[in-house]
């Protein structure tokens, strides 16, 4: 991604947050930002296989498969490549939630719990069901998913390490608003360059055929650590098997 697109996409969903001028102050923009923004990626990451997740759920359900199995092949049909399950369930999609404006508040709940376990614990963290209703009562919430819904954050375009960039620049931005300290937030992704490159020397095994490591940051923030030791072991050794978790 380069500089100018990194801008306009800074850009718009700032200009998005604006929106929500009125029943929010500045510093409340968060509560809405950014939980919205992290459910716009995970829909743009899963829209291209979800009819498959969703026939896959259906066979499923006829063979009454128990759900700790279910969650795995899910996860396979939503990506074969990936390692943690992430899927959706739900037949909605940002594009579908439009085709509802009357009844948008309680298909965008259902469409949050029909995510995987682990994903819909993000959006019970930023509760973000409190912001939906309160969203719904102000005759907001289509305004606001309708404008992110024209916000491309698909992987062929903006990339896990690109995406980190800018989220870390919503988490800053929101906490100026808030009067924070936004540093308190993230680390520069020069420092944790430097820290990628002072942790893995010396380090040999991960680069070994078979060989499997997990990288644990009990302090993620936004995963910035994480996605830049990825980087640096993947450049390295492609073949390297590492699972990432925060």
């Amino acid at each position: 991604m380069n500089v100018h697109t990194h801008e306009a996409l800074k850009n718009a969903i700032w200009d998005i947050a604006n929106r929500l001028r009125g029943p929010y102050r500045p510093p409340q923009y968060r509560l809405v930002m950014l939980p919205m923004v992290v459910l716009r990626r995970l829909d743009s990451v899963l829209e291209p296989t979800k009819s498959e997740v969703l026939e896959t759920y259906r066979e499923l359900i006829a063979r009454r498969m128990p759900e700790n199995a279910m969650e795995k092949l899910l996860g396979k049909a939503a990506n074969p490549k990936r390692e943690h399950p992430l899927y959706n369930i739900s037949p909605f999609t940002f594009q579908k939630l439009l085709g509802d404006p009357e009844n948008i508040a309680p298909n965008l709940i259902s469409y949050i719990n029909g995510f995987s376990p682990s994903a819909r614990r993000i959006f019970e963290r930023f509760k973000f069901s409190a912001q939906i209703e309160k969203l719904d009562a102000s005759n907001r919430l289509f305004t606001i998913v309708k404008a992110m819904a024209e916000v491309d954050l698909h992987p062929d375009r903006i990339d896990n390490l690109q995406m980190g960039y800018l989220f870390e620049h919503l988490v800053m931005r929101f906490n100026e608003q808030a009067n924070e300290e936004a540093g308190d937030h993230f680390t520069p992704r020069e420092v944790i360059r430097l820290m990628a490159n002072l942790v893995y020397t010396g380090e040999r095994d991960v680069y070994k055929p078979g060989i499997y490591r997990s990288i644990y940051d009990p302090a993620c923030g936004t995963g910035g650590m994480l996605s830049e030791s990825e980087k640096f072991i993947l450049g390295q050794n492609k073949y390297a098997n590492i699972s990432l978790f925060g």
